[in-house]
């Protein structure tokens, strides 16, 4: 029996932010799109299995944090119990009501939803494979939408229950009483810190000498003196040279400045160290798109690749792989397909490590000035003089401006403290903008909040800032 064939205007492939925001655009223009995903409803890895699921869980270890912390103030709670099983409904109950949702914006925009694999017979055919058979879908233009899957180390055991990548660790099977976290990267940190808060002995190991590489160290370390307390140990420039399975656990043998005694066993361990592109789409061979040797597919400014009827979005088009960097792309692609004048070009990409605090930055940060020899002047101002954070007994907190000397534009911004995430985005509006340092110390801000730290980071470059003595370099 031959495939079923129908043809659409549009097809995307994968349905996770990137996707469904390109499919839902395109037919708010009027085009006709069938969007392509294994899963019951569009959500991708984000919903499913990342963002919305971890967010959820760090809400309730926010929650646990705070409780604790409430003992400073005068307010004891007693310890929690923690009832894993309805704490994983609840977490489930979240994400099946966001998935059913966009099912249902689907068909309110007439989008043709096809649950299955996706194959490329050509630069204008699919093949979409599930359990009711094969469905051939010719297509004018498609878009590639397939995101990433975490990374995996040489070495580790195969198939063990006691290994974890973040997907595994997201469906909170138990709590264990010890976990290793290979990776101090924001993945590893934001899981561990949901293991911590729920009781399990937490251990982070990081080849290079501090955690999240890359990121501001000013920044990062006030985080990592939080870190220090809620987990049993940070080992820096270390690495694993061995995991095996053991009859209680997982034995790692380490090697590096942190390896104290070189062998050491857990419960668990969660596999933190990236995420790979799936450009290793079926069939994509048969058509005229190129991958390049670290596995993306490359793409042009309108994110359309070197055969003009594809273009790839998110994830599996370059870093950095961050589910909002996707979803503007997708409306990006959609917009050039449509005709109309149209780049990703944005000065500034937010990016939020959920721990607590949280870390946000955007624009050209600090350590990225310093490689590239760019002069920059910064202007920082410490939550310790912040009436907000005081009343929240959260000072571990610092607002800080990347500035250009000469024009006084506002080229980065970065946050670290209580809602860091929920304040970046007027960081990303000043750099879209143009904006000077001026600009936002003018900007009447409310009090008492924290985004204030923002506009009075800005009179410290001026040297005028009310509640913080720091006069101006001359």
């Amino acid at each position: 029996m031959s495939p079923e064939s129908h043809a659409t205007q549009l097809v995307v492939v994968g349905g996770g932010p990137g996707g469904y925001a390109a499919a839902f655009l395109a037919a708010d223009l009027g085009m006709q799109v069938a969007l392509v995903d294994p899963e019951a409803n569009p959500g991708g890895v984000c919903l499913y299995r990342g963002c919305i699921p971890s967010k959820a869980l760090l809400h309730v270890a926010k929650l646990i944090e705070e409780s604790r912390l409430a003992a400073n103030w005068g307010v004891k709670f007693a310890e929690p119990k923690i009832d894993v099983g309805k704490l994983r409904a609840w977490k489930d109950s979240v994400v099946g009501k966001l998935t059913g949702g966009l099912g249902q914006l689907a068909k309110q925009r007439n989008v043709k939803y096809v649950r299955g694999t996706a194959s490329f017979l050509d630069s204008k055919t699919l093949s979409v494979k599930n359990q009711s058979g094969e469905e051939k879908l010719a297509f004018q233009h498609a878009i590639l939408a397939t995101g990433s899957r975490p990374a995996m180390i040489p070495g580790v055991p195969q198939d063990s229950p006691r290994v974890l990548d973040s997907t595994s660790a997201l469906e909170l099977a138990d709590v264990p009483k010890s976990l290793l976290v290979v990776g101090g990267g924001y993945i590893g940190l934001e899981l561990g810190t949901v293991y911590a808060a729920l009781g399990s002995k937490v251990s982070v190991v990081e080849m290079e000498d501090g955690l999240m590489p890359g990121a501001d160290r000013d920044l990062v370390n006030v985080l990592a003196k939080r870190l220090e307390k809620a987990f049993q140990s940070i080992m820096l420039k270390t690495k694993v040279v061995e995991m095996k399975d053991a009859d209680k656990g997982i034995r790692v043998k380490f090697e590096g400045e942190g390896a104290k005694n070189g062998e050491q066993a857990y419960d668990k361990v969660l596999i933190a160290v990236g995420r790979k592109p799936n450009s290793n789409v079926p069939g994509l061979g048969n058509t005229k798109v190129i991958v390049n040797s670290r596995g993306y597919v490359q793409v042009n400014a309108q994110r359309q690749t070197i055969d003009p009827n594809i273009y790839a979005i998110g994830d599996v088009a370059g870093e950095p792989l961050l589910a909002h960097k996707a979803s503007h792309e997708g409306r990006a692609a959609v917009e050039a397909i449509a005709g109309h004048k149209v780049a990703f070009e944005p000065r500034a990409i937010p990016a939020v490590v959920f721990t607590d605090p949280e870390i946000a930055w955007c624009g050209l940060s600090e350590t990225e000035a310093q490689k590239q020899g760019r002069p920059v002047r910064v202007a920082k101002f410490p939550w310790g003089a912040s009436g907000r954070a005081a009343t929240l007994d959260r000072t571990d907190g610092l607002t800080k401006l990347v500035i250009d000397p000469e024009t006084e534009h506002v080229l980065g911004v970065g946050i670290v403290g209580v809602g860091a995430g929920d304040l970046i985005a007027e960081g990303v509006l000043a750099i879209e903008m143009g904006a000077l340092a001026k600009d936002i110390e003018l900007t009447i801000h409310p009090h008492p909040t924290l985004s204030e730290t923002v506009m009075q980071a800005a009179e410290t470059y001026y040297g005028t800032a009310t509640d913080f003595y720091r006069p101006k370099k001359k």
